[in-house]
């Protein structure tokens, strides 16, 4: 465009048409127009451009944006040459800056972006906890952050920076810049441990420098404290060697697979429940052939779809739902109770345990539960289990039924206290039930056992006990005793008619034996007037009837008074002191004929401690005199009777032995019974009264008398008496 001194201007019909006239303006005001042109202000700002290159030469630069145009004009004008021949005009030259424009905008905005990320990546850095910083392609210190110069104990970055501190110490080969320039060297990321003091503590940092593209070239740093990462890494891996050691004590089975899923540790008990190798495991086998393993050696529940089962497994790996617990039943009977921990490295634990024996047990135990119960309600006793603060735990249909208790109200497990109040009704005397309460209570806090009888109104008797349980509770039992209270009320009057009739047995024994006498004293006393010739010189064999009434009557006599005696009850003692050695050889001499007639041999051993005691002369003789008939009465022709007696100072004692054929235990039980057949008979002594009456005479005096005998090996009885 073309302006003349006078105003008028000369365009392009191009130019008309990028500023979307639609005829060519004669003067510069006609640029500008409603909806078409330039602006007013932009035709103003090129006015007062325009004007001021005609009168002062100066050149301009401006941009415009036509109205109703996306377009941006450049514009640039200047005073024409007077060598134009148009003196005074300038010429303005239009550029569609459109795109150029365009694009300087986007620039801008992606250096604004820069700018805003480069306040905040230096803001990032500036406040970053661990030291870093910049290094120049020279890899001399060019920025610092504010964790650095805190670390290095410097003023501020500028201070740091212009004396060059170092962060690290050293030079050569293990120095700061060594890492730094291998980074700028190879261009590629370098990292190095190096030790370095910080706030007067001696830290291990790791270094990390990382070379920059060029532009700006130079290497980036920065630096993190290991010291804690260290020490947290050395006691992960004491934790993780003494967790492994606490594994191999267990006795379930534990196997760890790591993230890429291979086998990374398993103890003892796991290679031996599942029958595997060491050196096969040393392997580190992926997790499909373990299972693999364990099926080879049936070690796995029997499925129908094994892969199946195997990927479900494998999904362990990935669970987020904690701990997978289940239960594996092997052939054999063999049951495992398995427990999947995903790790959170991405590994996995598995845990093992043979639940075998409890299962096992839990199934003896179910057993003996059921039996225990079948065993309870079929009892004869009622039980009833308390607890330690008295409510009743168990019980069987016998305790129910004796008290007549609703099932429904035992069910809410009653106090003891309650239970007897419901029932005291059916006993005969409702006070007693306190007892029970009483019993029950002693059982279980006191842990002693007692024991009680009651008598229900219906008649019924029981028998009750309270037990003290070794778990603290107490055992209440109920005895139905009425039939044998029964038995036992006639049994008690059986044996009252019983001793009725022995005491009228004993009577008329008692008082035939004193009628007898009387009769006997008179043949014995006519007898001996015939034998001494009363009524006349008697033949010879007259003389023999008599002597043999005589010895019959001797006989008699004795017997009689052997049953007198027994008869008697209790003996009554003439108490003297009573030499025991001169009663002893009486008592011998008197036995001594009878000995002689069957050639025994007859030991009499009297000791000096045989001594005396306070006694009946007559029974104490009497008592010796029938031990040693039985003795004689027990032996054969030419057998050995001994008759011994010694003392201390408090008692002395009488033995009587024999050789002869011995007693036999049921023989030896009646030995003392004074209605028992005799073990021997002779026919001087009725000798089935005597060994009775030797045991009335000797506990007459406090003594005590001892038999024993075995068959073919004789008798020993055996006398002791207080002195």
């Amino acid at each position: 465009m073309i302006v003349r001194p006078d105003g008028r201007i000369d365009l392009s019909d191009r130019l008309v048409d990028w500023l979307g006239l639609s005829s060519p303006p004669r003067f510069l005001a006609d640029m500008a127009g409603p909806g078409a042109g330039l602006t007013g202000d932009d035709a103003g700002a090129l006015g007062d451009a325009v004007t001021a290159a005609q009168k002062a030469g100066e050149p301009f630069a401006m941009a415009i944006r036509p109205q109703g145009s996306s377009r941006m004009l450049t514009v640039q004008g200047q005073r024409v040459p007077r060598e134009a021949g148009v003196d005074g005009g300038v010429v303005v030259w239009f550029f569609d800056a459109t795109e150029t424009q365009a694009r300087i905008g986007e620039l801008l905005g992606q250096t604004a972006q820069l700018t805003d990320a480069f306040a905040a990546l230096k803001g990032l850095i500036e406040a970053a906890p661990l030291p870093m910083w910049y290094r120049g392609p020279d890899l001399r210190l060019a920025m610092v952050n504010s964790a650095y110069v805190r670390a290095v104990e410097g003023q501020d970055a500028r201070d740091v920076v212009t004396r060059g501190v170092e962060l690290i110490e050293g030079a050569g080969a293990g120095g700061p810049l060594a890492n730094a320039g291998r980074a700028r060297d190879t261009d590629r990321p370098s990292i190095a441990n190096a030790p370095a003091t910080i706030g007067g503590a001696r830290k291990m940092l790791r270094v990390h420098d990382v070379p920059l593209p060029t532009p700006p070239g130079g290497v980036a740093g920065f630096a993190i404290d290991i010291d804690e990462l260290e020490q947290a890494r050395s006691g992960i891996k004491r934790f993780a060697e003494a967790q492994r050691a606490m594994l191999d004590r267990l006795s379930a089975g534990v196997a760890q697979f790591a993230a890429d899923r291979s086998l990374s540790f398993s103890n003892e008990p796991f290679m031996r429940m599942f029958a595997m190798r060491g050196e096969w495991l040393a392997d580190r086998p992926e997790f499909d052939r373990v299972l693999e393993r364990m099926r080879e050696a049936k070690r796995l529940p029997e499925v129908r779809d094994f892969p199946g089962w195997k990927a479900e497994r494998r999904d362990w790996f990935l669970a987020a739902t904690g701990a997978i617990e289940e239960s594996w039943t092997l052939p054999g009977g063999v049951h495992l109770r398995v427990v999947g921990h995903p790790l959170p490295d991405g590994g996995l634990l598995l845990i093992f345990e043979d639940r075998t024996e409890q299962v096992q047990l839990a199934s003896a135990r179910d057993t003996l539960l059921r039996v225990r119960t079948a065993t309870f309600d079929n009892l004869f006793e009622a039980i009833g289990v308390f607890a330690g603060d008295g409510r009743l735990q168990i019980w069987n249909d016998k305790f129910r039924t004796i008290w007549g208790f609703e099932e429904e109200f035992l069910a809410t497990h009653p106090r003891i206290d309650s239970l007897v109040a419901e029932g005291s009704g059916l006993l005969a005397q409702p006070n007693r039930a306190g007892v029970i309460a009483e019993l029950v209570r002693s059982a279980a806090v006191g842990r002693t056992q007692r024991a009680g009888r009651v008598a229900f109104a219906d008649g019924r008797h029981f028998e009750f006990a309270g037990v003290p349980l070794p778990d603290g509770n107490a055992l209440f039992t109920m005895l139905d005793i009425s039939d044998s209270r029964r038995a036992e009320q006639a049994l008690r009057d059986r044996n009252e008619a019983l001793e009725a009739a022995d005491r009228i047995k004993t009577a008329f024994v008692a008082s035939m034996s004193y009628e007898l006498r009387t009769p006997l004293t008179s043949i014995r006393g006519f007898a001996e007037m015939m034998g001494e010739g009363y009524a006349g010189k008697l033949p010879k064999q007259a003389d023999d009837y008599v002597n043999a009434i005589l010895e019959s009557v001797a006989r008699l006599s004795a017997l009689v008074d052997d049953v007198l005696d027994l008869t008697e009850g209790e003996q009554k003692i003439d108490r003297a002191d009573v030499d025991l050695e001169t009663l002893a050889a009486a008592a011998a001499e008197a036995v001594a004929p009878a000995a002689k007639r069957k050639s025994i041999d007859f030991a009499i051993e009297v000791a000096p401690s045989t001594g005396t005691v306070n006694g009946d002369a007559k029974k104490l003789r009497e008592m010796i005199e029938h031990l040693l008939r039985h003795a004689v009465a027990g032996v054969g022709e030419r057998g050995r009777v001994l008759l011994h007696t010694d003392g201390d100072a408090k008692g002395a004692r009488i033995v009587v032995s024999d050789d002869g054929a011995g007693m036999d235990q049921a023989a030896v039980d009646r030995a003392f019974d004074r209605f028992a057949e005799p073990a021997f008979r002779d026919e001087s002594r009725a000798l089935g009264l005597g060994l009775p009456i030797a045991r009335q005479v000797a506990e007459a005096h406090g003594g005590t008398i001892k038999l024993l005998s075995e068959p073919g090996s004789g008798t020993l009885i055996t006398v002791e008496l207080p002195r």
